[in-house]
């Protein structure tokens, strides 16, 4: 899948100029001087991968982590983030060589990984066998795509944007729909 990277300001589709989904892009990608905020804008749902670093100013963005960027496990403080934090946009953020990706085929890794923090092997063998379906990706962009359907029919108002972290440049490009 071809996705579109952010070069310069008219990269950012005119729908999401002046938006804080916009926003990010230049703070991110172009290196936008950063402006002052007194409360988030912005979600951004994210793996949880130590390679992604994200260059946003203070008070921006509630920034939620998760294996695959996988928003389900934490829908309630999704809410929570749009009902009280007062925010309208989410940013969902896969990103390349993500671990979530085939996940099964790292099933003796993790078993073992396990087995040697103090694990039973049948305890750490059901654990991947009951959890790992909930968690893993066939694909990082169209995981995110998925899921930005999600959450538009499920947050009909709130601009939610589907978007890939590359770890090989460390910048952010727009998955097209």
């Amino acid at each position: 899948m071809e996705l579109n990277a952010i070069d310069k300001p008219s990269d950012v589709p005119a729908a999401w100029r002046g938006t804080p989904i916009g926003d990010l892009l230049e703070y991110h990608d172009l290196g936008r001087p950063f402006d002052e905020y007194p409360a988030a804008r912005l979600l951004i749902g994210m793996c949880m991968d130590h390679r992604t670093q994200l260059r946003v100013p203070d008070n921006f963005a509630y920034i939620l982590r998760s294996g695959g960027a996988n928003l389900r496990p934490s829908e309630f403080k999704v809410s929570y983030a749009i009902a009280v934090g007062g925010v309208r946009a989410i940013a969902l953020m896969g990103h390349t060589q993500c671990g979530m990706v085939n996940l099964h085929a790292r099933r003796g890794q993790f078993v073992e990984g396990l087995i040697d923090a103090g694990w039973e092997r049948d305890r750490a063998e059901q654990h991947f066998d009951v959890l790992a379906p909930h968690f893993e990706v066939v694909d990082a962009a169209e995981f995110v795509k998925l899921e930005t359907a999600r959450l538009r029919w499920r947050y009909p108002k709130v601009l939610v944007c589907p978007l890939i972290y590359r770890v090989e440049d460390n910048r952010i490009y727009i998955v097209p729909e």
